[in-house]
Formats: structure tokens, C-alpha cells, sequence
């Protein structure tokens, strides 16, 4: 079910556009990546400016065609690689419309973490726009398992924000971890500064 209404808060995108410069942590490429604010509705979408066309890949569950060790999306003949910090800084300031050019095949990967990126947000500024965000609610639970992967992800009806998660690799060096989100306004605090990892049978096998 759809929400909309004039108690919510305007949609946001970002006050100027600005460009990163970094490698991308699976293909080794060196991408310069601008983004740029977009009209209210526009959403977060990808622009490979260095393929014929320069085709565009909206951030949509949809086009996800890979999972392993990182996100990446395919549409339009194009493929964005490691798109989930800088969605993941994007929400967690609040940016709902964004235009993120890219002359490469991967988002840079910075210190591994989302903090660069909403230190980059938050340095350029953000700017409310004229129109209400959109927000989905549900009123049955959904589940979803991956037998392969062992994942599963469970979605429950409930009145606050809140995301529990919990992971197993069967590492005696990670051991079992778990984290909670509560608010969206915790993540730059809680969540932004976490950096990703590799294991070095991973680094072994590529």
C-alpha cells in the first residue's frame, strides 16, 4: 500500500553536483563519478556515460543481477557494480532524487565504508524539493529464503522504523554479529562508518 500525504516530508535531492574519483574494489577499474540533482520523482538512477547511448540503470530491486559480495544492476545494456554504499548513504541522508554519472563499471569503493559519501552529502548540502515523499506500508508479513546463499529476510507490519540483522559466515574470527537500526536519522552514527571485508580464500580465489 502506497502512503501520500501533506504530513509527509518533502522529497530531497542535493544542492550541487559534485565528482569522486576512486577504484572500484572488484574490477580494479578507475571510475570518475559525478552526481548531480534531479527533478522531484526522478529517484536514483546510474548513467554510464562512457558506453554508446550512455544508458541509464534506475537503483530498482528489479534490475539486481548479482548478490555476491556486493550489488550490482543491469538495464539498458549496462551494469553498475558495488552500487550499496553510496544507495545506502543516499537514503541514509535523506536523498530521494539523484543522477549519478559514471565513465566506469563500478562505484568507487573509498575506505570500504558509506561515511565518505554522506561526508560528501553533507558537505555540498541537500535541498528540499516541492513535492511529498512516498513511503510503502504493508499489512501482512513477507518472508523471503535463499536455500543456496542461506539468506532469509523477513518483513513485519510495524507502526516504527526498525531493521534487525544478524550474520553467520561459520568464522571463528567473526564469530556471530548482529545489528539494529531504529531510526534512519542512527545510520551516519551507527552504520555509515562500517566497513566492508573480504576473507582471503575470496582474495585467494580471484
Amino acid at each position: 500500500m502506497m502512503m501520500e500525504n501533506t504530513q509527509l516530508p518533502n522529497q530531497q535531492t542535493l544542492k550541487s553536483q559534485v565528482t569522486i574519483s576512486g577504484v572500484g574494489l572488484h574490477t580494479g577499474a578507475h571510475v570518475n563519478m559525478t552526481l548531480k540533482p534531479a527533478i522531484a520523482g526522478f529517484g536514483i538512477k546510474f548513467q554510464r556515460i562512457d558506453l554508446p547511448d550512455q544508458p541509464v540503470v534506475k537503483a530498482d530491486v528489479d534490475y539486481v543481477v548479482d548478490t555476491a559480495r556486493g550489488t550490482t544492476l543491469e538495464h539498458n545494456g549496462a551494469r553498475v557494480s558495488t552500487v550499496e554504499h553510496l544507495l545506502a548513504a543516499l537514503v541514509g541522508c535523506g536523498v530521494d532524487n539523484v543522477l549519478v554519472e559514471l565513465n566506469g563499471p563500478e562505484i568507487p569503493i573509498m575506505d570500504g565504508s558509506s561515511q565518505p559519501f554522506i561526508d560528501i552529502i553533507e558537505e555540498i548540502g541537500i535541498q528540499p524539493q516541492d513535492a511529498k515523499k512516498i513511503y510503502y506500508s504493508i499489512d501482512t508479513n513477507i518472508s523471503y529464503y535463499d536455500d543456496v546463499k542461506k539468506v532469509e529476510m523477513v518483513a513485519l507490519p510495524s507502526v516504527d522504523y526498525r531493521i534487525t540483522t544478524l550474520i553467520d559466515f561459520n568464522s571463528q574470527v567473526l564469530g556471530t554479529q548482529h545489528a539494529n537500526l531504529k531510526h534512519m536519522d542512527d545510520f551516519k552514527k551507527e552504520i555509515a562508518p562500517c566497513r566492508t571485508f573480504c576473507f582471503l580464500h575470496e582474495l585467494e580465489y580471484r
